[in-house]
């Protein structure tokens, strides 16, 4: 992995620093319309971003498009980037994927850092290179993997969100625990995630959690970035997450990704304890430490149909076999695991009367 990840104490200072390791004869800051207005702030006095040019898209997982990403290019190009300017990615993943995605294309690719405002940004979509939009109602369809050359991670942008964005990023570290060791597991599944801990979190224990949850990921990317075999582990929960996100975003009613990821967590542990030896007591404390904090998606047995259409089209399969990472025990992680629409199907009954 050629990213430096920075957990900042001091975000202008690593920024300059950052800036002074890229080319950069301009500077463009691209954010949405909800980070530009609660984010951008935050680094507006800043010397080194001083007559830097702003790009503002629409926000929502919505807007991460075709006709976003001709934005960002457009205004580039009248701004009058070229090969050697710089673009900084200023929000949540959208931002950080579509700005990914605009940068590495631009010019045939120019330099780009990465500044993630929200948690699930932060421990999952600016760290490991994966850059994308969404196409034909389908999650990250086209795209690269392109590193940013910088990741600057600061908690003081976790002020700006509400409940439901804290719980949505802490579904990815739950993740990252799983595929990590019990201590880091125990340490997630004992956090309480109700208010007020996380209406007004400690930050400082937050960017410790936070910085574990990256480190489990980086060691992952590091060891294979183009997802041939073990970051696959990085998965887990995302083969019936993705399609439950794509279902819910189709039918008018979108979920934010991380609570697509809770669920499809609980329908993969089901799978996991039923197929790969995972211990029941450690799903059902699992499971329930969702369950509790992220609710229920609604879907009924008529809609099995659509769900395993959509798990068909995941970027994971081969030769339309749904693919999915299971695990043996906390940190046993099972690529490269198959299942029977039957037990698919129960796995999702598992989850709606759970």
């Amino acid at each position: 992995m050629n990213q430096k990840v920075i957990v900042s104490g001091n975000l202008e200072r690593d920024l300059v620093n950052a800036i002074a390791e890229c080319e950069h004869d301009k500077i463009f800051i691209l954010t949405d319309q909800t980070t530009h207005d609660m984010c951008l702030p935050k680094l507006q006095n800043f010397l080194c971003l001083k007559g830097a040019q702003s790009i503002v898209i629409k926000a929502g997982d919505t807007n991460k498009t075709l006709d976003s990403l001709a934005e960002v290019w457009t205004a580039l190009s009248q701004g009058g980037a070229t090969r050697h300017s710089l673009m900084i990615n200023l929000g949540g993943g959208m931002v950080t994927d579509l700005g990914g995605f605009a940068a590495s294309t631009f010019k045939r690719g120019i330099d780009f850092i990465n500044i993630p405002t929200t948690l699930l940004a932060m421990v999952d979509a600016s760290v490991g290179g994966k850059t994308g939009i969404n196409f034909g109602g389908l999650k990250n369809e086209i795209g690269v993997f392109s590193d940013s050359k910088f990741v600057i991670i600061n908690t003081q942008f976790l002020d700006t969100l509400d409940h439901d964005n804290i719980c949505s990023g802490y579904a990815e570290m739950l993740k990252h625990g799983l595929i990590s060791d019990n201590k880091h597991w125990a340490e997630l599944v004992g956090f309480n995630l109700a208010q007020p801990d996380l209406a007004q979190p400690d930050l400082a224990q937050l960017q410790r959690m936070v910085a574990e949850s990256i480190k489990v990921k980086e060691r992952i990317v590091t060891e294979d970035p183009h997802e041939h075999g073990i970051r696959k582990a990085l998965n887990l929960g995302h083969t019936v997450g993705h399609a439950l996100e794509s279902f819910a975003m189709k039918h008018g009613r979108p979920v934010l990704h991380g609570y697509a990821v809770a669920y499809g967590m609980v329908c993969e542990l089901y799978l996991s304890a039923r197929k790969t030896g995972f211990p029941t007591d450690k799903m059902h404390q699992t499971v329930r430490f969702i369950l509790d904090h992220y609710g229920r998606l609604p879907y009924t047995c008529d809609d099995y149909p659509e769900l395993l259409e959509l798990m068909r089209h995941d970027k994971k399969n081969t030769s339309g076999i749904i693919n999915f990472t299971l695990l043996g025990g906390i940190g046993d992680i099972r690529i490269n695991q198959t299942a029977t629409k039957e037990e698919i199907e129960e796995a999702l009954d598992f989850l709606r009367e759970a």
